[in-house]
């Protein structure tokens, strides 16, 4: 079993903002997540590389990203969390995460 812990609870905000059905998906996928940790994969979870990775959770109104990373101890931290606009996730959404994941690696 994995542990689930957020980078700032601004994150946790952002993500039980999201529409209701969205949030649903998001809690069955974190309660996956729980039990698989990294092995879970396509369609609730891709590798972005050097330790990043995102949970795909989706409903029918949209569709939210979560980034997360693991740390020693079978802790998952969420470190980024939006709701897609676009086919392609933002650039700036992926700096977001990545300079967090740098912040928490590092200690």
């Amino acid at each position: 079993m994995f542990s689930v812990e957020y980078f700032h609870e601004r994150v946790l905000a952002e993500i039980e903002s999201w529409p209701v059905d969205v949030l649903a998906d998001y809690a069955r996928i974190v309660e996956l997540l729980v039990e698989h940790g990294p092995n879970l994969k396509l369609p609730y979870s891709r590798a972005f590389g050097d330790g990043l990775f995102e949970l795909r959770p989706r409903g029918r109104s949209s569709i939210g990203r979560a980034f997360y990373c693991f740390l020693v101890g079978r802790r998952v931290i969420v470190l980024h969390a939006f709701v897609k606009k676009s086919q392609q996730t933002p650039d700036h959404e992926i700096k977001i995460a990545r300079k967090r994941l740098k912040e928490v690696q590092n200690g």
